[in-house]
């Protein structure tokens, strides 16, 4: 029977520790349509404070100050694509959380590539510049005298 307690217990920290929106009671909007859009879109946003969450999920001031500002600009009759764009011009590329792969990005997206291949082609280079064994076998006397060199006389 402990162990049932045990497995219940963990089931349930599982359970609460799932992501919770930070939404607050007074930043949702009175039309639940609007109010889905702002969702989504916070949800596509980074938190500039917290860098690795939504606006949606983050409890910082400046989140919370992202998503009334989302939900002020579609009130105002904003599309979507107008509050992002909105949102991009004031803040940058770097408030989206999933940006385009466009411009500086690909430079930061290709650049590992580019160094792992420019990386290659030097050890290709290194290797391929060794000399080569030729194959060439010693001479009897050189032999001997090797032989004669490591005492090794009786072979």
């Amino acid at each position: 029977m402990n162990g049932r307690w045990r497995a219940l217990a963990c089931v349930l920290a599982l359970l609460l520790a799932t992501p919770v929106a930070a939404v607050l009671p007074d930043e949702v909007l009175d039309d639940p349509i609007l109010e889905d859009r702002a969702r989504a879109l916070s949800k596509d946003l980074r938190c500039l404070v917290c860098r690795n969450e939504s606006i949606d999920e983050s409890n910082a001031d400046l989140a919370r100050d992202l998503r009334l500002l989302v939900r002020e600009r579609l009130t105002a009759g904003d599309s979507d694509a107008e509050v992002i764009a909105y949102l991009v011009d004031r803040y940058g590329e770097y408030v989206l959380l999933n940006p385009p792969a466009s411009g500086s990005n690909l430079l930061l997206w290709g650049a590992p590539l580019a160094l792992l291949l420019l990386g290659g082609g030097v050890a290709v280079a290194h290797v391929t510049r060794q000399r080569p064994a030729t194959g060439e076998t010693l001479s009897d006397a050189e032999e001997a005298r090797l032989r004669d060199l490591m005492g090794d006389r009786d072979a």
